[in-house]
């Protein structure tokens, strides 16, 4: 058997390949109970069809897989009716060549080092790929909690439907675009500074800038001036009978500003599993519109979730995977409050962050009254 080498490489070698596969079961099928049903349990490898034509980068220490990402790109193959369909990709292939679209997957970090630069440095490396080919737009998917990390890196929603799969859970598609600077510098991403100027031979077309600013179903606080995202917020919750409670109940206007610091509002429809059971993710969600249902792992249903309520509380508060499914009864809007903003401000913020959990701590109390 070869050796893995240490460092960032791109897999060339089978023993590198079947060690990233290898890699990716312990994270996806073994930690996160998802894709069980494609996985190979007699080998531990989670290997998929796409990964004979695409380019799988990955990380190493000790000659151990700590790290991966996949790209596949339109000019090593055409890209699969899944992924055109997963991602929309049709009206952006009628306006571009698919060697300017590629998309990445399965980017994943070994526990021990989530939160280090470990994978900011796999993606750096996987950008000089992206860089000689003159891609021209990345597509992927993200889920709800690592959003506002990635609209911070200058990443866009576009999709009117999120992704939603039981057994791997709900993603929102997300775009980036690589080469035109003026667009980079319209929306403030960060990478405008490093990219290279290609003037206008790398402006993107205008029916793609459309899509792409257009925002799809999702409302970052990042990406809208402050008070019309409180509007938004207050505007969903006011609605709310006069003996309901909600999480922002008591805050002042500044200090609901504070609450809600990286949060995004979530487009659902019915049918979505929006939490799956297992789920390593900690960020809290409030209702805003609609109704949502509490499931275990046989469907038999738990609680009904409406307006005004919370869920995901107990992974934030416990700090351990979700314990049951959430699934969208109804169309629905959502709230993502961002669990590094929360606990920041237990630090930062004790007022407003005691405000927080106190109604949280009211609406589960009722809760458990109601359900007596």
């Amino acid at each position: 058997m070869g050796v893995i080498r240490s460092g960032i490489h791109l897999a060339e070698t089978d023993e590198e390949k079947e060690a990233v596969c290898r890699f990716r079961y312990q994270i996806y099928v073994t930690e996160m109970g998802r894709l069980s049903q494609v996985a190979d349990h007699d080998t531990k490898m989670l290997v998929e069809p796409q990964d004979a034509t695409a380019r799988i980068f990955y990380a190493a220490v000790d000659g151990e897989v700590v790290a991966t990402s996949r790209f596949s790109w339109g000019g090593d193959a055409p890209f699969s009716e899944r992924m055109i369909e997963l991602y929309n990709l049709a009206p952006f292939l009628a306006e571009l060549p698919p060697e300017a679209i590629a998309v990445g997957e399965r980017g994943m970090v070994k526990p021990a080092l989530r939160g280090s630069p470990i994978f900011t440095e796999l993606g750096q490396y996987s950008m000089k790929f992206v860089r000689e080919e003159r891609v021209q737009l990345i597509f992927g998917l993200c889920e709800p909690h690592l959003l506002s990390r990635y609209v911070s890196q200058g990443v866009r929603t576009y999709a009117k439907k999120n992704v939603n799969s039981a057994d791997a859970g709900y993603f929102i598609p997300i775009v980036t675009v690589v080469e035109d600077v003026e667009y980079l510098r319209r929306i403030g991403s960060p990478t405008a500074d490093t990219a290279k100027d290609w003037g206008d031979d790398a402006r993107i077309p205008a029916c793609v800038d459309r899509l792409i600013t257009n925002g799809g179903n999702v409302m970052s606080q990042r990406l809208i001036a402050s008070a019309d995202y409180l509007q938004e917020v207050q505007s969903a919750l006011g609605d709310l009978a006069a003996h309901q409670l909600s999480a922002l109940d008591g805050l002042s206007e500044a200090a609901a500003g504070k609450a809600l610091g990286k949060s995004n509002i979530i487009e659902c429809v019915a049918g979505d599993r929006v939490l799956k059971k297992g789920s390593v993710a900690r960020n809290m969600f409030v209702v805003l519109e609609g109704t949502l249902e509490v499931r275990d792992d046989a469907g038999t249903l738990i609680r009904v979730l409406s307006p005004g309520e919370v869920f995901g509380e107990m992974a934030f508060l416990l700090e351990q995977p979700r314990s049951a499914h959430v699934d969208a009864a109804t169309n629905c809007r959502i709230l993502s409050l961002s669990e590094g903003t929360i606990r920041q401000s237990i630090t930062a913020d004790p007022e407003v962050a005691a405000r927080l959990l106190l109604n949280v701590s009211k609406i589960l109390c009722k809760r458990v009254l109601e359900n007596g």
